[in-house]
C-alpha cells in the first residue's frame, strides 16, 4: 500500500476521492468482524462525517417479513442486508433507477449518484416500480465521524474505488469483494488472491 494522496483519497493504485457513490473495499488486513472483506457503498460524505452501507452481508431476515410492500421490488436474494453496526433498527433503501429516469421530480427518491438513489420506505412502491431496476433494503449503516474515515484510509484499512450501479443490487453478493478488486487491474486485483484465513494458501 502506498501513501495517501490527501485526506480523501484511496491507497496506491486508487486515486479515487471518497464521495457519494464510491466504494470502500476492506483491505485483506482489516480484521474488524463488522467489516472483514466487506464492500461499503458511500451514501454521504461531508466534513462532519461519512455514512455508507455494506453491500455483501445478507441477514436471515426476509424483506417480506419486515417490509412486505417492498418485497416484489427487492433484488435477489430478497433478504434485508446488514448495512453496518450503527443503529440496526434503522432501515435504509438503495435503488438503481432505470435508464433515462431522473430523480428530479420523483417523489420518495433522493439521488446519491445516478442512477443509484435512496428510497423513502414510506413512499408508494407501486408508483416507483416502473422507475426502478431493483432495490436493496439495509438494516443499520456504517458511520464515521469527522476525520475518522480519512484516518482509516491512511492506515490502509480501506481502498476507495468507483462503484457500478449493479454493485448495489447484485445477486452475486457472496463474491463481491473479490470481483470489485479484480476489476481494478493490478496491483489492486492481486489483493483478491489473499487467503480468507491467514496461513491458508
Amino acid at each position: 500500500m502506498g501513501d495517501v494522496r490527501d485526506d480523501r483519497t484511496g491507497t496506491a493504485g486508487s486515486s479515487v476521492p471518497v464521495a457519494p457513490g464510491t466504494l470502500l473495499v476492506a483491505s485483506p488486513a482489516l480484521s474488524d468482524p463488522n467489516f472483514r472483506r466487506t464492500v461499503v457503498f458511500v451514501v454521504e460524505h461531508r466534513d462532519d462525517g461519512s455514512l455508507g452501507v455494506v453491500l455483501n452481508r445478507p441477514s436471515e431476515a426476509d424483506v417480506r417479513d419486515v417490509l412486505p410492500a417492498w418485497e416484489a421490488l427487492s433484488s435477489q436474494p430478497r433478504s434485508v442486508f446488514v448495512g453496518g453496526p450503527v443503529d440496526a433498527r434503522t432501515a435504509l433503501c438503495l435503488a438503481a433507477l432505470r435508464t433515462g429516469v431522473a430523480t428530479s421530480g420523483l417523489d420518495g427518491v433522493v439521488a446519491v449518484r445516478a442512477p443509484v438513489a435512496l428510497v423513502d420506505l414510506d413512499s408508494d412502491p407501486a408508483a416507483l416500480a416502473p422507475k426502478l431496476r431493483g432495490l436493496r433494503v439495509f438494516a443499520g449503516y456504517s458511520g464515521w465521524g469527522p476525520g475518522q474515515l480519512a484516518g482509516e484510509i491512511e492506515r490502509g484499512d480501506w481502498i476507495v474505488v468507483p462503484a457500478l450501479p449493479d454493485d448495489v443490487i447484485t445477486e452475486r453478493h457472496a463474491d463481491l469483494w473479490g470481483r470489485v478488486l479484480r476489476r481494478q487491474g493490478t496491483p489492486l486485483a492481486l489483493l483478491a488472491t489473499f487467503p480468507a484465513e491467514v496461513g491458508l494458501n
